[in-house]
């Protein structure tokens, strides 16, 4: 079997957005800590050159929100209400949601701002397969070359409405982007709801998950290792946060 890696990484040293904190306690400090520690609350004295090298074991504190790499959202992430009840948190989602046969879109061509519906249809027909119930469907829109720079959060493509409902309409309950966003950068749909006044530019494929529940896989990376758009397994169980809007995981396709 061979596995190919479909997730970013955390990177304390990248830019981000949120920003993150990451804070190590190396070896040698775990072995300071726990000395001083055993003596403090147990009043027992330990010599920490007692231990090979002198270490004992590492520890890392990160600071960081759940949208940081590659995560999942959850329906709660969407808002609180909705048309089917209250939205799950990420630890309540079926795990079957996150395994399942992949689909990927080669989106490329399409630069910055919205995909719509027709131009999915085109992918559909550029690869001979239109997506079911079941499919995880992945947009290859080749955004994540920008990750770790601010204009990885600013250029790249999302969905509209209309693209988002036609996949949930073929039953698909899980989609993914190598993006930053599953919806068009901030600016776009500002941009377009200045022009417009139409409110359904706004976040149109996050809010789609208050009238049916389905899950979106953001910051993925590396889809263009994918030997063909179809005939792989993915794999993406997201971290399992108690009352959560979203899930750190280890996306991966399976290639057998």
């Amino acid at each position: 079997m061979r596995i190919i890696d479909l997730s970013s990484a955390i990177d304390g040293g990248a830019w981000e957005v949120d920003g993150i904190r990451h804070e190590v306690l190396t070896p040698a400090d775990g072995a300071r800590h726990m000395a001083e520690g055993m003596l403090r609350n147990h009043g027992i004295e330990f010599d920490i050159a007692d231990l090979p090298d002198g270490e004992l074991l590492s520890l890392d504190t990160l600071t960081l929100t759940t949208h940081t790499g590659t995560h999942v959202d959850a329906p709660s992430h969407y808002g609180t209400k909705t048309a089917y009840g209250i939205p799950r948190d990420i630890d309540q989602l079926p795990l079957d949601w996150f395994i399942g046969p992949g689909v990927v879109l080669d989106l490329t061509d399409t630069g910055v701002g919205t995909i719509g519906a027709d131009r999915l249809r085109r992918a559909f027909d550029d690869i001979g397969h239109c997506p079911r119930a079941g499919d995880i469907v992945l947009l290859h829109t080749g955004a994540d070359q920008l990750a770790g720079t601010p204009e990885y959060f600013t250029e790249f493509a999302g969905l509209d409405g209309e693209a988002t409902n036609l996949l949930l309409d073929l039953g698909v309950r899980l989609i993914g982007t190598d993006g930053f966003g599953l919806d068009a950068p901030f600016t776009h749909m500002l941009s377009e709801f200045r022009r417009s006044g139409d409110h359904s530019v706004l976040w149109p494929a996050h809010f789609a998950g208050r009238q049916r529940e389905y899950c979106q896989i953001e910051r993925l990376c590396n889809l263009g290792a994918l030997p063909a758009p179809t005939g792989f397994t993915v794999h993406a169980l997201p971290v399992k946060i108690v009352g959560a809007g979203a899930g750190w995981t280890r996306a991966v396709a399976l290639l057998d």
